[in-house]
């Protein structure tokens, strides 16, 4: 899956910005990006949301444990990776119908904490069981919300692109000739929301988390660290 949102979406993270700055490299353009992903996958989908926004998805290599899905409800867009555990009594828990998948049940949470503010977003993130990771786009509200799972099963990463996108993929390989050293593995247990300004931990809201240079060696440019915890991301 792949999420690309431009600078009228998202403020690039400084900590990604600081990474590529230490190790200037090559990077292509957001919409370079989607190109190269549609090539790689057969019958991949492209969906470009107003002006600001491009999404892409494909049903290509993926796990049988954690596929792919892709929503849309009420002007809201969801890119979901893997299962949820607990998918039955959310869905009782949201009053969704028997058939909803876990995007429609990612849509209805995310609903659940716009309208109800100020419900912690924490609380709707944490109450998630399963291997997942999950971009969701607010058209209406030009919101962004991302999250990975506490374990970090689903692969997640993000960078930013030659034109100042910020971009989230499934896929390094993708990013890594696209956004230079200005990528790292999005940390687990976290969400990023532009709604509540930046990067946050499911279980330490309140924690600043800081992002720790990485070696010259490693294919990214930083990894994430919550602080009075482990690292998240290595």
């Amino acid at each position: 899956m792949l999420g690309i949102f431009s600078g009228a979406i998202v403020s690039p993270p400084e900590e990604l910005v600081a990474a590529g700055s230490r190790t200037p490299s090559p990077k292509t353009t957001g919409a370079t990006l989607v190109n190269r992903f549609v090539e790689k996958n057969p019958s991949a989908v492209s969906i470009q949301v107003g002006d600001y926004v491009q999404l892409a998805y494909s049903h290509h290599k993926e796990s049988l444990l954690r596929p792919r899905s892709f929503g849309a409800k009420d002007e809201i867009f969801c890119l979901f990776q893997g299962s949820l555990d607990n998918l039955g009594s959310l869905k009782q828990q949201y009053g969704l119908a028997k058939n909803a998948n876990e995007v429609l049940l990612v849509i209805e949470a995310y609903k659940t904490l716009r309208d109800r503010a100020p419900y912690p977003a924490n609380h709707v993130v944490a109450h998630l069981s399963g291997d997942f990771a999950f971009v969701v786009f607010d058209k209406t509200t030009s919101t962004l919300f991302v999250a990975s799972d506490q374990v970090g099963k689903v692969p997640l990463y993000w960078g930013i692109t030659a034109d100042g996108s910020v971009a989230f993929a499934d896929d390094i390989e993708l990013l890594k000739g696209a956004c230079g050293k200005s990528l790292a593995s999005f940390p687990q247990g976290c969400y990023y929301s532009t709604a509540v300004g930046g990067l946050r931990s499911f279980e330490n809201p309140k924690n600043k988390i800081t992002a720790i240079p990485a070696n010259e060696e490693e294919i990214w440019g930083a990894t994430f660290k919550v602080e009075g915890a482990t690292v998240l991301a290595d």
